[in-house]
C-alpha cells in the first residue's frame, strides 16, 4: 500500500512539474510569522505583572528544562519590541501573530485589577506594527495561565470559562478598534493532553483519567464565550474575525486495514477539539462519544470520562468561528496495538482508549526536535480532511516550522521544510480546491522553546542569548521567506549550496524511482515532458 501511495504522490509531483504547476499564491493570500508572550517577552516581574504557571514551575525547578534556562528574560521583547517590529518589517510580513500575557493585563488573573502598564505595552506593539503596514493577529492565551487560576483547578474548573471571558472582554475593549484577527486559545490539545494528562507542560498535572477531558470541554466553553463577546459587541463595528488554534498531527493509516482506526484517531485528536465548534450538529464526534462511553464502563466508571454537553452548552459552542486556525508540524502512522503491546498516552505514542500505536514511518525523517517527523504531504492531507469535514471552511495556517539544535545561519533544513510544506499547501489550494487564506511560520526568531529552553531553534532570525541586547540576525531562511513574500510565489531561488538533491524524505526518492520506471510505458507523457 505504501508503495502505491508513493507512486501516486510522485506521479502528481512529476505531472505538475511537466505541465508547469503555477507556483504563485492566490491573490489575497497572506504570509506572517508567530511568537508567544512567555517565549519572548521576559520582564516576568516588571511593573505589576502577575505570576503565571510557567513562572511558578520553573522558578521552583529550572532543571525541568533541558538546558536549565527559564523565561525570565527570553528574547527581552518587552523592552525590545521595536526590534521585533523592525525585523517583521524587514521580512515584509503581511501580519505578525503574537500573544498577550493574561497576567500582564490582569495581574490577579481576575478583572478586579487592570494593569495600565500592561495595556500600554501592547498598545505600543499594536500601533507600531500598524504603522509599518503589518497586521497584528493576537492570541489571548498561549499556555501561560495565571497561577491564581491554576490554584483553583485551572482548566479543569468549569468556572474558568467565565474567568477567561472576563479577561477577553478587557482585551477586546482595549484593542478591538485596531486588531481585526484574533485567536482565543492556542493548541488546546497541548493545553489539555500535555498539561493535564501526561504532565509534559505546565502545570504538569499527571492525571490519566479525567484531567484532559474536563480541560477539553472547558477550553471549548471558554473559547465560545469569548467569541460571543466579540461577536455581540465588536464584530458589527470593526468586522474582525475570531478563531481557536488547533494543532492536529496528520494520522496516516499504516495499511488499508487500519484506515477505520486511523479515521477514529483523527476524530479523537482533531474532532474532539473541532466538531463541537465547526460541525453542523455540534457536540462531540458521535463515534468518540460512543467509544469513550463504552471504554469508561469497561474501566468501571459509572459515567463517561468524556463529560457530556447539555443542549444549551452545545448551542453556545456551535458555530463560534470565523475561520479555522491550523497549527501543523508533523504526522504519524496509526496501527492497532499488538498482543501484549501497551499503548502510551495520547499524542505522545498512542492511545489506550483506541488501543492504537502512533509511530513514525521508517521512510520519514525525524528532525532534531524528535516530535517533528518530516512528511510534507501530511499538511495537504490534513487540510483536505478539515475542508471535507467542516464544509470548506477557510483555513489560516497559524504555525508551521522546523526546530533544529544548530544555530547555523545557513539553515538549509528549515528552508527545505518551509518550501516543501508550502508546496503541499499550494497543491491543496490549486489541485484540491481548499480555501487556505494564509501561512504563518513558527517562528519569527529563536525563543524560549518550553522544555527545550534555548537548545531548540525555530527562528528565521537567530537570537544571541549570550548577548544582553539579544541581537537578532537573519538566517538564510529569513531571506528565502522574504523572497517568497516579495514575489508572492514559491518559485524563488534557494541558497547556492542547497543540498536539496539529498532528500530528507527517502520515501520521495524511492517513490520517484518507481514512477520513473513506470513512465517508460507512458510514452505520451514522456514525449510531452521531454
Amino acid at each position: 500500500m505504501w508503495r502505491l501511495k508513493a507512486v501516486v504522490i510522485s506521479f502528481t509531483v512529476l505531472w505538475t512539474t511537466c505541465v508547469g504547476l503555477d507556483m504563485k499564491f492566490p491573490p489575497g493570500f497572506k504570509f506572517g510569522a508567530a511568537t508567544s508572550a512567555y517565549q519572548i517577552e521576559g520582564a516576568w516581574n516588571v511593573s505589576d505583572k502577575g505570576i503565571n504557571i510557567w513562572d511558578t514551575m520553573l522558578h521552583k525547578n529550572p532543571s525541568l528544562v533541558s538546558d536549565g534556562t527559564i523565561g525570565d528574560v527570553a528574547c527581552n521583547s518587552y523592552h525590545l519590541w521595536r526590534e521585533d517590529i523592525h525585523i517583521a518589517h524587514e521580512l515584509g510580513l503581511h501580519f505578525y501573530r503574537f500573544s498577550i500575557s493574561w497576567t500582564r493585563i490582569l495581574p490577579t488573573g481576575f478583572p478586579n485589577k487592570v494593569s495600565k502598564d500592561g495595556i500600554n505595552y501592547y498598545n505600543k506593539l499594536v500601533n507600531g506594527l500598524i504603522s509599518k503596514g503589518i497586521e497584528p493577529i493576537v492570541t489571548l492565551q498561549h499556555f501561560d495561565l495565571p497561577q491564581s487560576i491554576q490554584n483553583l483547578g485551572g482548566w479543569t474548573n468549569p468556572l474558568i470559562a467565565d474567568w477567561f471571558a472576563d479577561y477577553a472582554r478587557v482585551v477586546f475593549s482595549n484593542y478591538a478598534d485596531r486588531v481585526k484577527s484574533w485567536i482565543t486559545i492556542n493548541e488546546p490539545l497541548m493545553v489539555c493532553d500535555a498539561g493535564y494528562n501526561v504532565g509534559l507542560l505546565a502545570p504538569k498535572v499527571t492525571e490519566p483519567w479525567l484531567g484532559s477531558f474536563l480541560c477539553n470541554k472547558h477550553v471549548l466553553m471558554a473559547h465560545a464565550k469569548a467569541w460571543r463577546i466579540y461577536d455581540e459587541n465588536y464584530k458589527g463595528k470593526y468586522h474582525g474575525k475570531v478563531s481557536i488554534a488547533n494543532n492536529p498531527i496528520w494520522l496516516e493509516a499504516k495499511s488499508e486495514e487500519d484506515e477505520e482506526l486511523a479515521e477514529l484517531a483523527r476524530q479523537f485528536g482533531v474532532g474532539r477539539y473541532s466538531d463541537p465548534i465547526y460541525s453542523k450538529d455540534g457536540g462531540w464526534p458521535p463515534a468518540i462519544e460512543k467509544l469513550m462511553s463504552d471504554y469508561s464502563k469497561k474501566q468501571g466508571f459509572p459515567y463517561s470520562r468524556l463529560p457530556t454537553f447539555t443542549e444549551e452548552e452545545k448551542k453556545i459552542i456551535q458555530g463560534t468561528y470565523d475561520y479555522y486556525s491550523l497549527n501543523h508540524y508533523t504526522s504519524r502512522v496509526v496501527r492497532p496495538a499488538r498482543e501484549g503491546e501497551e499503548p502510551g498516552p495520547w499524542y505522545v505514542s498512542g492511545s489506550k482508549e483506541l488501543n492504537a500505536i502512533l509511530e513514525a514511518h521508517p521512510r520519514w525523517r525525524v528532525s532534531d526536535f524528535k516530535y517533528i517527523v518530516i512528511y510534507p504531504e501530511g499538511i495537504r492531507r490534513q487540510i483536505n480532511w478539515i475542508t471535507k469535514r467542516y464544509n470548506n471552511v477557510s483555513i489560516l495556517i497559524t504555525e508551521n516550522g522546523l526546530g533544529t539544535k544548530s544555530s547555523d545561519m545557513h539553515d538549509t533544513a528549515r528552508i527545505n521544510y518551509i518550501h516543501d510544506y508550502l508546496e503541499q499547501t499550494l497543491l491543496a489550494i490549486k489541485e484540491d480546491g481548499a480555501n487556505v487564506i494564509g501561512y504563518t511560520v513558527w517562528s519569527l526568531m529563536d525563543n524560549f522553546e518550553w522544555m527545550f529552553g534555548h537548545t531548540m531553534k525555530f527562528g528565521l532570525y537567530n537570537v544571541d542569548f549570550t548577548d544582553p541586547l539579544r541581537k537578532r540576525t537573519p538566517r538564510a531562511s529569513a531571506h528565502f521567506f522574504k523572497n517568497i513574500i516579495k514575489h508572492h510565489s514559491l518559485d524563488v531561488p534557494r541558497p547556492s549550496h542547497d543540498t536539496r538533491e539529498i532528500k530528507y524524505n527517502n520515501a520521495n526518492s524511492i517513490s520517484s524511482l518507481y514512477i520513473l520506471i513506470g513512465l517508460f510505458s507512458l510514452g505520451n507523457l514522456v514525449s510531452y515532458c521531454f
